[in-house]
């Protein structure tokens, strides 16, 4: 897949664990995105994992139980 500018969106598909195109996309739910890139597309579940980390400690110190 390129990722020249084209316009094309990328998603990250967590039932076949790749990128995937507007043109061969699975269903809504399983994927994630769409991303500008492949490589964008690539990182999303370390960015899911990032941001999960980020609200828990969020809610944490929110609620008085900083860890």
């Amino acid at each position: 897949m390129s990722d020249s500018g084209s316009g094309t969106r990328y998603f990250w598909c967590v039932r076949h664990h790749r990128a995937e195109t507007d043109a061969d996309v699975c269903a809504a739910r399983y994927v994630l995105g769409p991303y500008a890139s492949v490589a964008d597309a690539e990182q999303a579940l370390e960015r899911v994992r990032q941001r999960n980390e980020a609200w828990e400690a969020e809610d944490a110190r929110w609620t008085g139980e900083e860890r």
